[in-house]
C-alpha cells in the first residue's frame, strides 16, 4: 500500500512540470556555425592578403621602380653613357654612404633616368640610361632577346673549336646559354684602362668580338672561363641599335628626339 502511495506522490509531483518548457542558458556566440559533435572554440578569422604594390615591396638597393609605360617622345630621355672602369652602374652609392667609389652622378647631372640593365663595376663600356620604363623593360627583359655586344680580352688563344662551344651555348651553374655570336677580332683602338690589366709575360691576350641576347649576371666572364680562357678586360659595345662608336670613355650623349 506504502508502494502505490509513493508511487502516486510522484507522478503527481511529475504532472505538474509537463508541458513546460526548462529555460537553458543561451549558447555563446563563436565565429563557427554551431553543430553537434563540432568543437566550438573560437578560432582567428584568415586576413585578407594585401594587394602587391610597389610601396609594400621590398626591393634591392641597386633596384629603381620605373612605371613600365610608354612615354611620348616629347617626355623620353635616352642617355648613353661610356662607363669607366670602376664606376657603379647607379647614382648612389647604398649601404655604403662613407665609401668614397665613383657613381654615374660624378659624370650625369641629368634626373630622373635610369640604367636600362647594369654593369659590372669593373667592365667598361655603354651603359644605356632612360625615363622611359617601357624602353629599360625591352632592354633588360629576357623575352625580348635584345642583343648586348661586347669587345672581349681574354688570356690565352682560342681556337674556332672554342669559339664555336660559345656559339652553342656553354653550360653554366644556372642553365645552358642562348647560342651566341662570337668571333677573334682586332686589338680595337680604345683608350687605356686605369688601372691596366695584369698580363703574364708568357702568355698572349686574344680580343674577341661575342654578342648575346640575354643578360645573366656576368655571363660573358663565367662563359669565357667556362671554355678554359679567363676575361681580363671586357667593354659593352653596343646594346641593340646604340654603340659607343665615337663616344669618349666617361662622357655622354643625349640622344635627340
Amino acid at each position: 500500500m506504502r508502494c502505490l502511495q509513493r508511487l502516486f506522490c510522484y507522478n503527481a509531483f511529475f504532472d505538474c512540470f509537463k508541458g513546460q518548457q526548462v529555460n537553458k542558458p543561451p549558447l555563446k556566440k563563436t565565429n563557427n556555425t554551431f553543430k553537434a559533435g563540432q568543437n566550438t572554440a573560437k578560432t582567428t578569422p584568415k586576413r585578407k592578403p594585401k594587394k602587391a604594390s610597389h610601396f609594400n615591396v621590398k626591393k634591392a638597393a641597386h633596384k629603381t621602380f620605373v612605371p613600365k609605360k610608354a612615354l611620348p617622345a616629347s617626355m623620353q630621355k635616352i642617355v648613353l653613357f661610356n662607363k669607366p672602369f670602376d664606376v657603379l652602374s647607379q647614382f648612389t652609392d647604398e649601404g655604403n654612404p662613407e665609401s668614397d667609389r665613383e657613381t654615374l652622378k660624378d659624370y650625369i647631372d641629368i634626373p630622373n633616368i635610369y640604367a636600362a640593365g647594369r654593369l659590372d663595376r669593373d667592365s667598361e663600356g655603354l651603359l644605356v640610361l632612360t625615363n622611359d620604363g617601357k624602353l629599360q623593360a625591352d632592354i633588360t627583359q629576357p623575352g625580348k632577346k635584345t642583343e648586348k655586344t661586347y669587345w672581349v680580352q681574354v688570356e690565352g688563344v682560342p681556337t674556332e673549336a672554342d669559339l664555336q662551344k660559345l656559339r652553342n651555348g656553354v653550360e653554366l651553374k644556372d642553365g645552358l646559354t642562348l647560342p651566341a655570336k662570337a668571333k677573334i677580332m682586332d686589338n680595337p683602338d680604345i683608350w687605356e684602362r686605369y688601372p691596366p690589366i695584369r698580363e703574364r709575360a708568357n702568355i698572349p691576350t686574344t680580343w674577341i668580338s661575342l654578342t648575346i641576347s640575354e643578360g645573366r649576371n656576368r655571363q660573358v666572364r663565367r662563359m669565357t672561363a667556362n671554355i678554359g680562357f679567363p676575361t681580363l678586360r671586357l667593354i659593352r659595345y653596343s646594346v641593340g641599335e646604340w654603340t659607343i662608336k665615337g663616344l669618349k670613355n666617361g662622357t655622354y650623349t643625349v640622344l635627340k628626339k
